[in-house]
């Protein structure tokens, strides 16, 4: 039994021919109107998956932030998802919090294909910082040689100090 009825995809709701297989804007699978119900009310659930854009969907998980508790991460996440990069959180390793509790670190994950957009997006709201612009004190060999240039100073200071004396 052949149905008439038109595709439709379901990111966008444009209807294609039953010729078509796919969205030519989003590359999205097209289904049978019927079946997806265009007059039909959209979840959340789906209204957030047609925010995701395909080509920010691809590749290994990799960390681009994390957030002190459970709903700076997931304001991090909405802020993600509005650019249309999807996300996932996990709780930070190392951290003794029980899984039921909201409280602990969240890692911020999103595919490869999305780092660049998601770091940009971050940068904006100026939620991360940037690698490039160091304040000068970003690993401990940094703080390591400070130390030993201020015991320098002192030990200058001192000498001389001593030397005026006597």
């Amino acid at each position: 039994m052949k149905t008439t009825e038109p595709l439709v995809c379901p990111r966008c709701a444009t209807t294609h021919p039953l010729e078509a297989r796919f969205c030519p804007s989003c590359r999205m699978p097209l289904v049978y109107s019927g079946a997806f119900g265009v007059d039909a009310e959209v979840t959340e659930r789906q209204a957030r998956a047609r925010k995701v854009k395909p080509q920010y969907a691809e590749g290994e998980l990799m960390r681009v932030a994390g957030g002190r508790n459970q709903a700076e991460a997931e304001f991090i996440q909405g802020l993600l998802l509005e650019e249309g990069v999807p996300s996932l959180l996990r709780r930070s390793r190392g951290f003794d919090v029980p899984d039921f509790l909201a409280a602990g670190p969240r890692d911020v994950l999103v595919p490869a294909s999305g780092v660049a957009t998601a770091r940009e997006v971050l940068l904006e709201t100026e939620l991360v910082g940037n690698e490039t612009e160091g304040s000068g004190m970003d690993t401990p060999w940094h703080l390591f040689a400070g130390v030993v240039v201020a015991f320098a100073v002192v030990a200058a200071i001192a000498w001389l100090l001593s030397a005026l004396i006597a």
